[in-house]
């Protein structure tokens, strides 16, 4: 007896069930794995990607240490200052932060004349010429905690660093002098109080002889570096060129004109000598050294060190300059011959980061003073980093064949651990907001200055003479984690530097999960809701308030998380024209 044969629905079923149900569950575990694999072979690859960059970002990887030493100054105590009131620390972060707000509302049309608005300023009067006195030699104090373990410096027998240079400055002026003035001469101000500290005052001049070869030395770049030698901190001050104030000796007339003319006249030091006395009679600071350098000079600086990394973090547009292509990394000219360099983190070399020192075509006189001490704080990067800065001793003949200073080689050796055990927060930026510390005039003779005014400067000049206060943010030991969450490259190592000059400790950290984030998301994981420097971060980023989260978790590996979104503008400063193109995108 013959068997039943199957129906053909059975058979289809069983073939189905048995055939082809098999063959879609092993595509299903291939597909899955293949899947899982890629997954962890990208992370891998983010994980890899991030720990080779962390060697290039050394200033803010160190910032996250679970406890943070301060300089401890040893020696004669009677220098030491009182330390700044906590409310008058808040006050100048405070008026720093309005004059951001002031400075985001501006734009700046740079070729457009400008007439004066108000009548012009007058400094206020002083009965008294004030000379500021040598202060009391302390002893150079040892380093306590230098930021990387690369660098030691050889023990030197201890001296007693040499008085700094005084100077009596001229207070009266010449009638005829005022009389020719195209508006009244002020009377000399006040010394900018020191509150104790033992400062030593350097001026860093850049000129432009070369490229005019008018045998005018002007110097377009003027730098005040204060060092205190008190507590081992540094600040920095930019000076406008068309700062308007009075020369002794001369008129009113441009700051940039005054080391050319008292090389001219013969004044006593010099050029120096003569806008040494020209700062302190408008300003009241008492510059006691100079270092000067020229266009091919500042070139061959960041050569030897072979390049430095710079985060630009504001697009700068501008043609090639004389003496200076554009970076390698710019975009190709438009039909009118602008380059673009877009936000990004740069390896320049010298003639790349003299383009970026120069440039003003988008921006003004008073960005550029922004980014050339961008520029110096990372020729100090990478001369520490390199051990370049550490070698300096035996370096000293080469330096000097470049930067014609009248600094002694006992003097640098006497500054070089403070610059050695530097680290960001021990160093603070300064410059002058246009319509708030100066007031745009134009004189008969048809050229646009700007006027100081001498209250907000002189707010500004004692912030500037008191050491770098302590954020919140630090204070609380929080740890910031900066991912890129666009195709952009590098914005989390340009964001993350941004915070760390403001005072936080901020890391780079690779690129997000996606690239595809449109907004910036800040995530607060430590939930305080007072002591919290939550609202410092949002507005150093521009983060909208709607993109902020509160998820407080006890296990978490960093207290704040920031994730970069297309819309992050980093150009939080004020004289700078937006750039289309400028996410480098």
């Amino acid at each position: 007896m013959s068997a039943t044969k199957p129906s053909r629905a059975r058979r289809f079923a069983g073939f189905i069930i048995f055939r082809l149900l098999p063959f879609c569950i092993i595509l299903a575990i291939i597909w899955f794995g293949y899947g899982a694999a890629q997954g962890i072979t990208r992370r891998i690859t983010e994980q890899v990607e991030a720990g080779q960059r962390q060697p290039a970002y050394a200033d803010t990887a160190e910032a996250i240490r679970p406890t943070l030493t301060t300089f401890t100054p040893t020696g004669n105590t009677t220098a030491i200052a009182t330390p700044l009131p906590t409310h008058a620390a808040d006050s100048a972060a405070a008026r720093r932060r309005a004059d951001t707000l002031v400075l985001v509302a501006q734009s700046f049309a740079t070729n457009t004349p400008e007439p004066p608005t108000e009548a012009p300023v007058i400094l206020p009067p002083s009965n008294t010429p004030a000379v500021e006195p040598s202060p009391t030699p302390t002893a150079t104090a040892s380093p306590t905690d230098p930021p990387t373990a690369t660098f030691t410096l050889e023990p030197t027998p201890t001296e007693t660093p040499r008085a700094l240079p005084t100077l009596i400055p001229v207070s009266t002026v010449d009638p005829a002098a005022e009389a020719a003035a195209p508006t009244a001469i002020p009377t000399i101000v006040p010394t900018v109080d020191r509150h104790g500290y033992d400062l030593v005052n350097i001026l860093l001049l850049g000129t432009d002889g070369e490229l005019t070869g008018d045998d005018f030395d002007r110097t377009d770049t003027m730098i005040i570096v204060s060092i205190n030698r008190t507590t081992g901190t540094v600040a920095m001050l930019s000076l406008p060129r068309d700062l308007y104030v009075y020369i002794p000796g001369w008129t009113m007339q441009r700051l940039n004109l005054a080391y050319t003319r008292g090389q001219q006249v013969g004044w006593t030091d010099g050029g120096f000598g003569l806008i040494r006395e020209t700062i302190l009679y408008n300003l009241g600071i008492n510059v006691h050294y100079y270092a000067i350098v020229n266009l091919s000079g500042f070139k061959q600086i960041i050569d030897t060190l072979d390049g430095i990394e710079v985060a630009v973090d504001c697009a700068i547009q501008d043609r090639e300059l004389i003496g200076a292509a554009p970076p390698e990394q710019a975009s190709a000219p438009n039909d009118q011959g602008y380059y673009t360099l877009p936000v990004g983190y740069y390896q320049l070399n010298g003639e790349g980061a003299l383009w970026y020192a120069r440039s003003r075509h988008n921006s003004s006189d008073f960005d550029r003073g922004r980014r050339q001490q961008q520029i110096l704080r990372a020729i100090w990067r990478k001369a520490r980093d390199t051990g370049q800065l550490a070698k300096f001793p035996e370096l000293w003949s080469q330096a000097t064949e470049v930067v014609q200073t009248n600094l002694a080689f006992e003097d640098m050796l006497g500054l070089l651990p403070i610059a050695l055990n530097l680290d960001t927060g021990s160093m603070e930026q300064f410059t002058l907001a246009r319509l708030y510390h100066t007031t745009p005039w134009q004189p008969p003779d048809g050229q646009f200055v700007q006027l100081p005014n001498y209250e907000p400067i002189l707010q500004l000049l004692e912030d500037f003479y008191r050491p770098p206060t302590t954020s919140q943010v630090v204070v609380e030991g929080a740890q910031i984690k900066v991912y890129n969450g666009t195709s952009n490259p590098d914005w989390d190592r340009v964001a993350a530097e941004r915070l760390a000059w403001e005072g936080f400790n901020a890391i780079a950290a690779g690129p997000a999960e996606t690239s595809t984030y449109a907004d910036t998301i800040l995530i607060d994981y430590t939930g305080r809701t007072k002591g919290s420097s939550l609202q410092d971060i949002v507005q150093a980023l521009n983060v909208r308030p709607e993109n902020v989260r509160i998820e407080p978790d006890p296990n978490r590996e960093a207290d704040f998380v920031v994730i970069l979104g297309s819309s992050y503008n980093s150009c939080t400063v004020g004289g700078v024209l937006p750039v289309e193109g400028n996410t480098g995108g």
